[in-house]
């Protein structure tokens, strides 16, 4: 398949309505229209931690969300993106569990990394865990095996518990590979069309590295899932937060990538009222990207914008975000810190609620997301101008709780009376259908507190101009007939 160049919906299975049925009414009823590009559902599959991000399974779907009938039909409509965790499944999958009960002796042992795949004796080196760039104070977790009494440590690159509950998968193992065909068999069968490699970054271990894309051994990895799911009519989106120069490598590979410092710029551009470096990272940036502003994690400030940002900028940017209500994700591993032990990795908050809850800087932000060449992704809270879910947070002292509110229809009904989420649908349905869009890009001349963007595929035309002065936007285009229309927006 190819990809739709229109926009496309994020959201979990239950945030809109509550289940997967609820949704597809919601797409097709409520969002009428909207997304033409399809819908990314995050993950919809029994899990036992993380928000579905550490799954059991992808055979099967989360009964509370639904069937997978209900995902064939919403694909029927519209092309369905999912994730899968190519660096770990859960503890509770029944592969880790048969391997808990039987170890060495389970069917499903060589799925996982015991410490012996890398240590020869089994005991980590302290040198080499100093290169590895860290998510948790110990990649490994240590479990009892129920038919022998005897422990096992296995790598576990994420979790916020200890053990971990989500458990590395050995992607050079025969089995590893057999088991991700079968997940893209079945997603083919269900009329998934696109998959999203989800911490793909960490699946080489490799003593002396950082354990994060491991050159050029990744690419052996990435080569034969693409060739699987080429067979599959499947499109592949790796899931990459590293330095910028990663990403770029894997564009020159032929992969879609996620443009995870376009969310950073746009802000920065709005609160400082300049548009330089956003005007210089728009003329140089390749254009097979997704583009998004917010998601279910942050804005992403490190590893991503490393040696794009100083650190003194960096944290103004940062405290600004925190007066207006966000949180922060931190770095963990002391090496991957910045200068002056800048440690941000993430800036969490509503995308609305960051802009101080400004329709016309919101829109403005929407606006430039759009104009910029890739498939834009709107995250469904994003979608109906959601503010800071803080009670979410202080109930569950989960930070990224803060953007992930769960919508009732009754509350999605009285979001689309707002004026600024009108006014983005509007500009929804403009990306979409406009021409231009599929034509050749422009950065225009412009004063540092403008920004003008363009679109030209004859006879169509269309031009962006957004004051960061006044946050003011207007598109200018050119109809079928050869008419100039100008739009406040």
């Amino acid at each position: 398949m190819s990809v739709k160049n229109q926009v496309q919906l994020i959201t979990y299975p239950d945030s809109l309505g509550g289940n997967l049925q609820q949704l597809h009414h919601i797409m097709k009823n409520q969002f009428n229209g909207l997304f033409a590009g399809g819908i990314h559902i995050l993950p919809p599959f029994p899990s036992s931690g993380d928000r579905g991000f550490a799954p059991l399974t992808y055979l099967e779907i989360e009964p509370s969300f639904g069937t997978w009938e209900d995902m064939r039909n919403i694909g029927n409509e519209f092309d369905v993106l999912v994730d899968l965790m190519v660096n770990h499944i859960s503890r509770q999958s029944p592969y880790f569990q048969d391997f808990l009960k039987n170890g060495k002796d389970s069917n499903h042992a060589n799925l996982f990394m015991p410490l012996e795949k890398l240590w020869a004796d089994g005991k980590p080196v302290e040198e080499d865990i100093d290169k590895m760039f860290l998510r948790r104070p110990r990649p490994y977790s240590t479990f009892t095996i129920e038919s022998t009494g005897q422990q096992e440590t296995v790598w576990t690159t994420f979790g916020k518990t200890d053990p971990s509950e989500q458990i590395d998968l050995d992607v050079k193992a025969d089995e590893v590979k057999a088991l991700l065909k079968e997940f893209f068999v079945n997603f083919k069968n269900n009329n998934v069309k696109m998959v999203r490699l989800d911490a793909v970054g960490y699946i080489i271990k490799k003593l002396g590295t950082s354990c994060f894309f491991v050159e050029p051994d990744i690419y052996e990895f990435l080569d034969w899932i693409k060739e699987l799911a080429d067979s599959l009519d499947i499109e592949l989106l790796p899931e990459v937060h590293s330095h910028y120069s990663i990403q770029y490598k894997l564009s020159e590979h032929g992969f879609w990538i996620y443009d995870f410092i376009l969310p950073y710029r746009i802000l920065e551009a709005l609160l400082t009222k300049q548009s330089t470096t956003l005007k210089d990272y728009l003329t140089t940036r390749p254009h097979k990207q997704f583009t998004m502003l917010d998601c279910h994690d942050g804005i992403p400030v490190k590893p991503d914008l490393d040696d794009l940002v100083n650190t003194k900028d960096a944290k103004k940017l940062v405290d600004e975000c925190v007066s207006r209500g966000s949180n922060l994700s931190l770095i963990v591993s002391e090496d991957h810190k910045g200068e002056d032990g800048f440690d941000v990795h993430q800036i969490r908050c509503s995308f609305y609620s960051v802009l101080n809850e400004d329709d016309d800087a919101y829109i403005a932000a929407r606006a430039i997301q759009f104009f910029t060449p890739g498939i834009p992704q709107v995250y469904y809270v994003g979608l109906l101008a959601g503010e800071n879910d803080v009670e979410a947070v202080e109930r569950t002292g989960e930070g990224r709780e803060i953007n992930r509110h769960n919508f009732t229809i009754e509350e999605i009904d009285a979001s689309l009376q707002k004026p600024v989420v009108q006014r983005l649908f509007k500009l929804i349905r403009f990306r979409n259908e406009y021409n231009a869009f599929n034509g050749t890009f422009e950065v225009k001349a412009s004063s540092e507190q403008e920004l003008i963007l363009a679109w030209t595929n004859a006879p169509t035309y269309c031009e962006l101009t957004v004051n960061l002065l006044t946050n003011a936007s207007k598109i200018v285009y050119i109809t079928e007939q050869g008419i100039e229309i100008t739009e406040n927006i």
